[in-house]
């Protein structure tokens, strides 16, 4: 069944529409065969903008390709007569935030979060968008400018039917999901005050799991930062009385215990990013850079290590960071040992509201002849935006385009992904706002 699925994304607009009208599904409006016909004429127009787009390096440190990046979309937005703003975020020294809006009386109240900034900062290897077939590869492609032009695209077929007239939808794109600015209150704000104002919050980073798939939890994210100490002194006299263990063999404790005593639990995961060590070491936690000295011949006096912890609730996180402390107390000889947390994203925790729209979804997929859709495991999902609106509108995450590779130079997407995506997702707009 799911092969069958697959190949109908292929089929033409007429033929997908002849598909629809003879009964083999529930046929749909013809309000919605418009709206989806516009998608499959309009997707190489769409992946030409993924591909400008993608070809602007926006790192989330790269500010100003971040504001460049936001401009072409945001061009797109005040074309569909979106009141739209640039929020600076120079106060967290960070890029800002695109915030489109339309506003209206009918139907529910939609908010469309993604995010323009990318892991791939300005001296990344990895910089241009290449199209091999069927896919394509390039920062971002698929976490998330190719979610943004799902946005994009979807609204677009919304306009040309004349389906977001009297409608109130809002989009927030971020340019500091990858790496957010502190504190939250302010760099999260215009996000915060639209979740609030919103009925529903519709996520587009990348599905996990195909097209049949959509997200109603996600776990949290906490940093954490680990500073050891050791004395220092001739190689030759470690683990001596005077002069004991060592920063670095004191770190590796630490991490393995981390490792034997925390792993295995549901959800919960901790990961060691960066380690800096030796007779000196600094690390720059904005740019996630750092620097460290040491010979062969000498006991090393410092180890920085920072990482993120994962989790589904704020209980698994509390109760994590405890059981973290209780580890880095256990020093070795003459060495100490301190961890400092900074809470960033929240869990998502999935809720009635949550499934309740996945079941619309299902349906309408269904409807749509794309097959069903399910939730996918909140383990194989990190934070993301959407849970920062969690709390105030029912939500959706997930209903980006299909790829594989993301944080990695390997990244790609299925472009045969992006009209089905499109299309679905404009139809599930166009209900909620009815």
């Amino acid at each position: 069944m799911k092969r069958f699925w697959f190949i109908s994304i292929t089929l033409s607009a007429l033929t997908l529409s002849t598909f629809l009208l003879v009964g083999a599904v529930t046929p749909v409006s013809l309000t919605e065969k418009q709206i989806m016909d516009y998608v499959e004429a309009h997707t190489e127009e769409a992946i030409r903008l993924l591909e400008t787009t993608v070809n602007i390096n926006s790192g989330t440190m790269n500010l100003e390709g971040v504001q460049e990046a936001g401009r072409v979309f945001e061009s797109e937005f005040a074309s569909l007569g979106f009141e739209t703003s640039w929020i600076s975020m120079d106060s967290v020294e960070r890029a800002g935030h695109l915030v489109a809006q339309r506003r209206g009386n009918r139907g529910k109240k939609i908010l469309l979060i993604g995010h323009i900034d990318t892991v791939f900062e300005k001296d990344s290897p990895f910089q241009e968008f290449e199209r091999l077939g069927d896919t394509a590869t390039g920062p971002g492609v698929e976490d998330m400018k190719g979610g943004i032009v799902v946005i994009i695209y979807a609204l677009k077929a919304l306009d040309s039917v004349g389906a977001l007239q009297d409608t109130t939808i809002t989009v927030v794109l971020t340019g500091d999901e990858e790496d957010t600015g502190d504190p939250l209150s302010v760099s999260r704000g215009p996000l915060l005050e639209a979740a609030q104002a919103s009925d529903v919050a519709l996520g587009f980073e990348g599905g996990v799991g195909g097209t049949g798939t959509a997200t109603v939890a996600r776990r949290g994210f906490t940093g954490w930062e680990l500073a050891v100490k050791g004395k220092a002194g001739h190689s030759s006299l470690i683990f001596k009385e005077d002069f004991g263990s060592g920063a670095i063999y004191e770190v590796s404790r630490i991490l393995n215990a981390f490792y034997q005593e925390l792993r295995g639990e549901q959800y919960l995961t901790f990961s060691p990013g960066i380690i800096l060590g030796g007779t000196t070491s600094d690390y720059d936690l904005v740019q996630s850079r750092g620097t460290a000295f040491g010979k062969t011949n000498v006991i090393p006096e410092t180890v920085v290590v920072a990482g993120d912890l994962r989790f589904i609730s704020e209980q698994q996180r509390e109760s994590a960071k405890d059981r973290m402390r209780a580890i880095v107390a256990r020093n070795l000889p003459l060495t100490s040992a301190t961890i400092s947390f900074q809470d960033s994203y929240p869990a998502m925790s999935p809720t009635s509201g949550n499934y309740a729209l996945l079941e619309q979804l299902n349906q309408l997929s269904q409807e749509l002849g794309f097959g069903t859709v399910v939730a996918v495991d909140p383990g194989l999902r990190g934070a993301a935006d959407v849970s920062f609106a969690a709390p105030y509108a029912d939500s959706l995450d997930g209903l980006g385009v299909v790829g594989t590779g993301g944080h990695t130079v390997d990244e790609k997407v299925d472009l045969s992904s992006i009209p089905l995506i499109t299309q679905r997702a404009a139809v599930f707009i166009h209900r909620l706002t009815r």
